[in-house]
């Protein structure tokens, strides 16, 4: 094998260090990087617009390694160009972002090297990746922001915008249908500015890929709307940059370059084969595989003199050009253009637009009231309209979810306008999400909407949403047997305990449209946690607040809604609609000479960040006597009402009838509140 040229030497290093780094860690995947080190060396070197010194520059390519078990490709590539960790400290000195130290201790506790890549550890890590198909579908959320800063911001004379979005795949990713649903997304809406990289090697970990996929890729994705272009080999850096040309000169699609690639290449032993996928190769064969390149066995880890200078020399330099002319655009912008740049200034910064709270509303009593997702719709529109950066849409039920923006100048983003603030995700919840982290990582406020039950289609989304710490928001409707009719296919049980177990995720389940508002106006303020607002398709009365305490408790997570003359004997915890009978069982209870406290508690994980004198002033410990009143599962509860607390609410799943007839049927009433209430004392006093 040639070694001579500094571009082999290059790629070569690539391979050497991703070889050690996963033999290191005696644990990992090395044949992915080792075939895919030229075409990663072309797209950094040559053609990724990317500053390695400002890699949080706003109008950089964004990469994206879906195939994020091949983490050490990234790994490699991030050290040799250079990239450096960002700081907000500028009296800190510039440090790389991987360092060599780094990459020895790949997949060790507390480096930045993890097993896959993780968003905010380090620069130059776009998301986090893993679970494929994530990749692949948030990368359309990135393409669709590059488009829609474009044609929101940009000029016809000053360009500020523009960004390409390039992916480097598996056949997982494409197996998956998250994958499938992305493509058809992206294919739909012409994002030319997306390049998905098919790393075609046929190899699973447990064989060859034809025991389970035998897909025409190249037409299935044609048929999707993209432009497709094959390049029989991954060594061939000619053919690569054609291809690259190609994606760049196509204006009307997105492009599938299809690489043919050898896991593994060099192995003696093991290449074209899955032993070389998820394993290392062992020290024996890494010898082996450094003889075939004609590199040394030792030094491990090792770098030959000029490859840094090749990188520097390449994107280096290409990113320092790339840099200095957007500080001199973004400058003429900012003159032309005061009020635009402040608004991108406080998209780039993370903070939130001036007059926000101005679209908060305040309801008045009002004894029929709103569904929570009537005046939900009616406060997003109100926020949205002050918050020109906040955008989302739908899977096919934005006329039940209520979240079409209707102010003038929301748009639909579409093929003609590309600045459109409401999206139509089409029946795709999985990709949908997905999708709206990709927008939320590119600095936009968006948020995904669809019934509740649904939130099982994209769970893997929102968990990225939360591991990533990405402030999405979900809006779900019709979130439980009160939606009525459409039965126990519909009706959601066990999901909020599902969605409260999640780490960092905020649930919000309001009481009433003042409620609706607060939650709003809390999630605003956590731009760094996604929130999901859990809403009724029933109407809720909208509650007197001189009569009632304050719905600006939501901020506490809950609060005391209405109390009782001295200390309680028992405590009335709801959420959402069942709040409504806690306070009607407290009246008939009170005639009764029974002290009850109702507890508003829309949203537990705030609750759970208030001091200890706080929650124990809402919850008093020395009052035992609890009852918990949901339309869901007890799961969770206990925390709460204790382990001998009543609870009323689901025990299974629900049943296909009108809502009001459906709450009578599970004993969700206010008679079984007010039985739940008295049985609480009276195994308090035992």
């Amino acid at each position: 094998m040639d070694s001579s040229s500094i571009e082999q030497l290059s790629i070569n290093t690539i391979r050497t260090l991703s070889m050690d780094g996963v033999q290191a860690a005696n644990s990992g995947h090395p044949g992915t990087p080792m075939a895919l080190a030229p075409v990663t060396y072309v797209l950094w070197n040559e053609f990724l617009r990317f500053d390695p010194a400002q890699p949080e520059l706003p109008n950089r390519d964004r990469f994206v390694l879906s195939c994020g078990h091949a983490s050490m490709l990234l790994y490699a590539t991030l050290h040799l160009a250079g990239v450096a960790q960002s700081s907000s400290d500028a009296d800190v000195a510039p440090r790389p972002a991987i360092s060599l130290e780094d990459i020895r201790n790949f997949r060790q506790l507390d480096s930045p090297c993890a097993g896959h890549p993780e968003h905010g550890e380090v620069s130059g890590i776009e998301m986090t990746t893993g679970p494929l198909g994530q990749g692949v579908a948030t990368s359309v959320g990135m393409a669709i922001a590059g488009n829609w800063f474009s044609a929101r911001y940009d000029r016809s004379d000053q360009t500020l915008f523009g960004f390409d979005t390039y992916v480097i795949c598996s056949d997982g990713d494409l197996m998956e249908g998250i994958g499938c649903e992305a493509a058809s997304m992206a294919g739909h809406l012409g994002l030319s500015n997306l390049c998905w990289i098919y790393d075609d090697n046929n190899i699973t970990i447990e064989g060859e890929c034809d025991l389970a996929y035998s897909e025409d890729v190249a037409t299935k994705y044609q048929s999707l709307g993209w432009s497709t272009v094959t390049v029989d080999d991954a060594n061939d850096l000619t053919a690569i940059r054609a291809a690259f040309e190609q994606f760049k000169s196509t204006n009307d699609k997105p492009t599938l370059i299809i690489l043919k690639s050898i896991i593994g290449f060099g192995s003696p032993n093991k290449a074209n084969s899955h032993a070389a996928h998820g394993a290392p190769l062992g020290e024996d064969e890494v010898a082996l595989t450094k003889q075939t390149y004609g590199w040394p066995v030792e030094p491990k880890f090792f770098i030959p003199e000029g490859v840094i200078e090749d990188f520097q020399s390449g994107i280096g330099a290409r990113g320092q050009i790339l840099s200095e002319q957007f500080q001199n655009e973004l400058a003429a912008y900012t003159t032309a253009n005061p009020t635009e740049a402040a608004e991108l200034e406080a998209i780039w910064q993370g903070t939130l637009p001036a007059n926000w709270e101005e679209g908060i509303p305040c309801f008045p009593e009002d004894a029929k009231g709103l569904a929570t997702r009537v005046s939900s719709g009616q406060v997003l529109n109100s926020l949205a309209e002050n918050y020109p950066w906040m955008l989302g849409g739908s899977a096919d039920l934005a006329p039940s979810n209520m979240t079409m923006l209707n102010f003038d100048d929301a748009g639909e983003f579409s093929l003609e306008n590309r600045g459109g603030r409401n999206f139509h995700f089409g029946i795709r919840e999985h990709s949908m999400a997905a999708i709206c982290n990709g927008m939320s990582l590119s600095g936009l406020r968006s948020y995904c909407a669809t019934f509740f039950i649904f939130t099982d289609y994209l769970r893997p989304a929102l968990r990225l949403s939360s591991i990533m710490r990405q402030g999405v928001v979900y809006v779900m409707t019709h979130d439980s047997i009160g939606l009525g009719e459409d039965g126990p296919t519909h009706q959601p049980v066990s999901q909020l305990a599902a969605c409260r177990a999640l780490p960092e995720l905020l649930v919000f389940r309001p009481a009433d449209a003042n409620e609706v508002a607060q939650s709003y106006h809390a999630l605003v303020r956590h731009p760094h946690q996604p929130s999901m607002l859990v809403l009724t398709r029933q109407a809720l009365p909208t509650l007197c607040r001189e009569q009632y305490g304050s719905a600006s408790g939501v901020h506490q997570g809950a609060y005391t809604l209405k109390d009782c003359d001295g200390e309680p004997q028992v405590l009335l915890l709801g959420t959402g609609s069942e709040v409504g009978l806690c306070l009607a069982a407290q009246e008939t209870l009170a005639a009764e000479g029974i002290a009850a406290r109702v507890v508003s508690m829309p949203c537990w994980e705030l609750f759970e960040e208030q001091d200890v004198a706080y929650r124990n002033d809402i919850l008093p410990p020395q009052v035992t006597a609890r009852v918990g009143v949901e339309a869901g599962l007890r799961m969770g509860w206990d925390r709460y009402i204790g382990v001998d607390g009543q609870f009323v609410g689901m025990e299974g799943f629900g049943a296909s009838a009108p809502a009001d007839e459906l709450f009578k049927h599970f004993g969700i009433t206010t008679a079984h509140v007010i039985t739940a209430a008295k049985e609480a004392i009276e195994n308090s006093l035992r």
